[in-house]
C-alpha cells in the first residue's frame, strides 16, 4: 500500500480558512477532489490543488506504486498555523493598530486503496455466500405506550379508592 504526502509551507492565508477547503476533499478520491477544488470559490483552493497534485506525483515516484492513480484517495489533510507577520497601521490621534498577517502550512496525504477480492459462491444461498443477518428495530414508542397505560391504570385505581366514600358502596 503506497502512502505519500506533500506540504506547502508559509501559504498566505489563515489555517481556519484553509481548513474549510480541506474539509471538502478529505476522504475523496483524487479526481473528485480536484474537480471540487477547481469549482470552489475560495482563493486557497488553488494552493490546495497544487499540494494535492504534488502528493500524487510523490506517490507515483514510489517503488510499490502500481501506476493506477484512480486507486489513490486523500487519507489525511490538515492546515497548521504558520508564523504570523505583525504590521502596524496608523490610527487616529497618533495611535497605531496592529495588523496580523497569518500564514499556514498545508499538508495532504494520499493513500492507495486496498484491492478488494471477493469470493464468488456457486449458488445464491450456497456455502460461499455469507449468511445475512436480519435485525428488527424495536421502536421506543410501543414500550413507552405500554408503560404509560399501565401507570394510568394503577393511578386511576388508587385515586378511585381514595375518592370513594367510606359509608356507601
Amino acid at each position: 500500500m503506497v502512502r505519500a504526502q506533500a506540504t506547502a509551507k508559509y501559504v498566505r492565508t489563515s489555517a481556519q480558512k484553509a481548513g474549510l477547503v480541506l474539509d471538502l476533499i478529505r476522504g475523496k478520491d483524487i479526481n473528485r477532489a480536484l474537480s471540487a477544488l477547481q469549482f470552489s470559490k475560495k482563493a486557497v483552493a488553488r494552493d490546495v490543488a497544487k499540494v494535492l497534485r504534488s502528493a500524487v506525483a510523490n506517490a507515483q515516484q514510489q517503488d510499490g506504486f502500481g501506476g493506477d492513480v484512480e486507486r489513490l484517495f486523500i487519507s489525511k489533510c490538515h492546515a497548521d498555523n504558520g508564523p504570523s507577520m505583525k504590521r502596524v497601521r496608523p490610527a487616529p490621534m497618533g495611535r497605531a493598530f496592529r495588523i496580523i498577517k497569518r500564514t499556514t502550512h498545508l499538508t495532504v496525504e494520499v493513500t492507495e486503496r486496498a484491492q478488494v477480492i471477493r469470493a464468488v459462491g456457486t449458488e445464491a444461498g450456497g456455502a460461499g455466500a455469507p449468511a445475512r443477518r436480519t435485525t428488527v428495530k424495536k421502536t421506543g414508542a410501543t414500550k413507552a405506550a405500554a408503560r404509560k397505560t399501565g401507570a394510568k391504570k394503577t393511578k386511576k385505581a388508587s385515586s378511585a379508592a381514595v375518592n370513594a366514600p367510606a359509608g356507601k358502596e
